[in-house]
Formats: C-alpha cells, structure tokens, sequence
C-alpha cells in the first residue's frame, strides 16, 4: 500500500510539473525575445510542434521547447502551404466580428461567390477597384466593403463616418469613390472595430480581398473581375483552408 501512495504522488507530482503548451512556448521565446507577447499556442498538424501566433506571425515550437521554426511549413505530398491554411482559419475567426450588419455590401440577386474587401476611400486603387462593381456583381460575385482607413491618408477615417452615416450608404459609398465630397455625418459606426480586426490579422493595405475561405486574393487577381472569377471557382473546389 506504502508503494502505491508514494507511485501515486509521484504521478501527482510530475503531472503537477508539466508545462503547459503555453508555458513551453513562452519559454522558448523568452529565450529568443523577453518582451514578446505569445497571442495563441494551439497543436500544429506537424508532429512534435506546437503552432503558435505572435501578432500577425505564425511560428512553430518542438513540444521540448528546443526548436522554433519561422516561415512557411508545406506538406511535400500535398503541396500544401499549412501556415496558410492556418492563416486563412484565423482570418474567418476574427471576421466572426464583423457581421453583415458592419458591411456595405453590393452583391447580384443570387451571388455563386463572395469576398470581404477592405477599403479606404482615399487609397486610388480601392477607386479603381470600385469602378468596376457591376461586372463583378454580374459575374456573380458579392463584394462585402469594410473600412480600414489608411494614417497615411489624414481624413479618411471621417470620410468613412460620413459614408456609414449616409441615409443611403451605398449611394454615398459609390459616389466617395469618384472623389465627391462625404460631408460631416457623425453616428456610431464599426469603422474601429473592423481596423482593430484588420491589424488583427496582419492586413495593413488596401484594398485587401479576401475569399469565402479566409485566404487573400492577390491584386492582379482581384483587381480582374474575370480573373477573380476564375480564382474563385478554384477555391470553391480547392480551398486553401478546407472546412
């Protein structure tokens, strides 16, 4: 009986001391960079590692907390990019935020895709984006706006107050991206709250598309109402995140 109590704390003890995937991460940065902040440490599909978010940053950590990886992982066979699979779910979490309700969102009557774009009135190629809305609404493709004004662009987040604002807010929308004025609208509007999310998920440009799988769409696609359509219909069938 003596021998089973002391096997028994023993277990107890050791099982007490393990460190968490938490605390093997935190160590093993601690060692590399004292003052960064480890945002989440979940199981990567990379045996023996651990997956962890740093910012925007994905980094991998061996569950002895001897090895961290920074970059890319790719699965050879499948040729597949798991840091962004990984990336693309993170995304469609955070984008939980900003439901249709914080969107201005012009889509044909029975869309087949849609994307999340996030825009700024003032950033030229969002203009240029903007200017061909209807072919991408008549390749079936939902264009869902969320505002990220630029600080580079000094009034733009006013001029997306007084777009939100606006009675009509896509008629505003569309006549801001010919360079009409906005007004002076003020009311309670999710524009920090989708910047938040924005700086959340590393995306500090615009405009950023992102498809319905969380993965970006690169500009010389989505600047293409054809082109982009085609993307789409690739990742329909091959997501880069699968569900």
């Amino acid at each position: 009986m003596r021998h089973i109590v002391l096997l028994f704390l023993l277990l107890f003890a050791f099982g007490a001391s393990a460190a968490t995937p938490e605390e093997t991460v935190q160590a093993a940065m601690g060692k590399l960079a004292p003052q960064v902040k480890i945002d989440v440490v979940q199981e990567s599909v990379i045996p023996g590692f651990y997956e962890a978010i740093v910012g925007s940053q994905f980094i991998y950590v061996s569950k002895d907390g001897r090895y961290v990886l920074d970059g890319s992982a790719i699965d050879v066979d499948s040729r597949r990019d798991i840091t962004e699979a990984a990336r693309a779910r993170t995304r469609l979490a955070s984008l939980k935020a900003i439901g249709p309700d914080k969107r201005i969102i012009f889509a044909p009557k029975d869309p087949k895709y849609s994307v999340t774009v996030f825009t700024d009135i003032d950033c030229p190629f969002c203009r240029r984006f903007h200017q061909q809305i209807q072919a991408y609404n008549d390749a079936g493709i939902a264009v869902e706006y969320v505002f990220l004004p630029l600080d580079i662009h000094p009034g733009a987040d006013k001029k997306a107050e007084a777009v939100w604002c606006a009675i009509d807010r896509k008629t505003a929308f569309s006549a801001a991206m010919t360079g009409a004025p906005t007004g002076n609208a003020t009311c309670d509007n999710p524009i920090a709250e989708s910047t938040r999310v924005a700086r959340q998920i590393g995306i500090n440009g615009t405009p950023t598309m992102l498809a319905s799988d969380g993965s970006r769409v690169a500009p010389q696609i989505a600047l293409a109402p054809d082109k982009l359509a085609a993307e789409l219909e690739h990742l329909a069938k091959n997501p880069v995140a699968p569900r």
